[in-house]
């Protein structure tokens, strides 16, 4: 029978948006054919973080097997247990949740019987692409593997520079996807707002983590210009993060703290109704570190274009793809407050533009961005 072993470092309950993509792809394909073998969670106390990690394997329809250490690499010991595990549980292909480094175990792995190996790449090889070192490191990885996934066509064409002809080639595109059914113009942002005392105020929602690259800074910058056309807006950022208290002490300087709110951390659960809870939603998120640090492709502006809500996104590494520009949202210059601040007056402006891009988002996911339809793909892969 054909199984399928993945080899992660990033799997829940390690939060973040690499991790949820796998997730939601394992639970997609049989599983009784499938096997993850991933890195060990630390977080808090080492006992809470072994029973979450616990509580949260048992839960799991497949089998899970963790390692002890928090960082997979393919080092010897590493590489001789995922080469045991794809012998212990007769696999036959294989794929790395994140192509660098793990994917330097695919010449084991298919001495080991693997007959397919399919790796993913994210926003970080793009950064690999671009040094010498990981440079060579990244061709090796395209040329022990069948197939190179990526997200869209920024990653595309910044990751294949770096890999033979051949390699290239056998790219094929593979980006998380979003659960319509969760996320939905109907996802109880009403009450969110009625909570938080926002019922009758123009809402701008980003739901992100707290990190310069997503550009919750430039939003703050932008509400002068917004609050002088449209006094009662305010900014509502969703998520926890290291950049808090450097936007917390920005809104205070930039005399805008009564117009922001903070939620901090919010349960997976309660997302969709806080994207609900916007008329507009924006992330002007932006390159950094030249080039290094970019965003992959930025599920968050797909999930609000499911919440029937219109994007304002940033122009770095493959945040525009997850926008159809003019149509379900626009694409700014990260980093500009200006640009952003116009974009957004323009939609809270106009309801009619609002309700026709939200429209037009919702209909986009449903039409491309379904996890069933990204699951047959990977399915096929294998």
């Amino acid at each position: 029978m054909h199984k399928t072993l993945i080899v992660t470092n990033d799997f829940p309950p390690r939060p973040g948006g690499i991790q949820a993509f796998l997730h939601n792809m394992a639970l997609r394909l049989d599983p009784g054919r499938l096997v993850v073998y991933a890195s060990t969670w630390k977080r808090g106390s080492a006992s809470d973080a072994a029973a979450a990690t616990a509580a949260f394997d048992a839960e799991q329809p497949f089998t899970v097997v963790r390692d002890r250490t928090t960082m997979l690499l393919p080092t010897p010991r590493v590489t001789a247990r995922a080469t045991g595990l794809l012998r212990e549980h007769g696999c036959t292909s294989v794929w790395f949740g994140a192509a660098a480094p793990l994917g330097l175990m695919a010449p084991a792995l298919r001495a080991a019987g693997a007959e397919r190996i399919v790796a993913t790449t994210h926003g970080h090889e793009a950064g690999w692409a671009q040094l010498p070192g990981s440079r060579q490191l990244l061709r090796r990885i395209g040329e022990g593997t069948d197939t190179l996934t990526y997200l869209g066509e920024y990653t595309r064409s910044r990751i294949s520079a770096a890999l033979t002809p051949s390699a290239a080639g056998r790219m094929v595109q593979l980006p998380p996807g979003v659960d319509e059914k969760t996320f939905h113009p109907g996802s109880g942002g009403a009450a969110v707002r009625a909570r938080l005392g926002l019922t009758d105020r123009p809402v701008i929602v980003c739901v992100s983590r707290l990190v310069p690259r997503k550009g919750q800074d430039t939003l703050i910058l932008a509400m002068p210009r917004i609050l002088r056309r449209e006094p009662d807006a305010v900014l509502l950022i969703v998520g926890g993060g290291p950049y808090a208290a450097d936007l917390e002490k920005l809104a205070e300087r930039t005399g805008v703290a009564d117009a922001v709110r903070f939620t901090g951390p919010v349960p997976w659960a309660e997302l969709p109704a806080h994207y609900g809870a916007g008329d507009v939603f924006a992330m002007p998120c932006r390159t950094r570190r030249g080039g290094l640090d970019v965003e992959g492709l930025g599920i968050v502006y797909l999930e609000a274009s499911a919440t029937g809500l219109p994007v304002v996104a940033g122009d770095s590494g493959g945040a525009p793809d997850a926008v159809l520009d003019g149509e379900t949202g626009w694409v700014v210059r990260g980093g500009s407050p200006g640009e952003t601040a116009e974009r957004i007056v323009t939609l809270l402006q106009d309801p009619e533009l609002r309700r026709r891009m939200g429209e037009r988002g919702r209909a986009w996911v449903e039409e491309k961005w379904r996890w069933d339809l990204l699951a047959g793909k990977l399915r096929e892969l294998l």
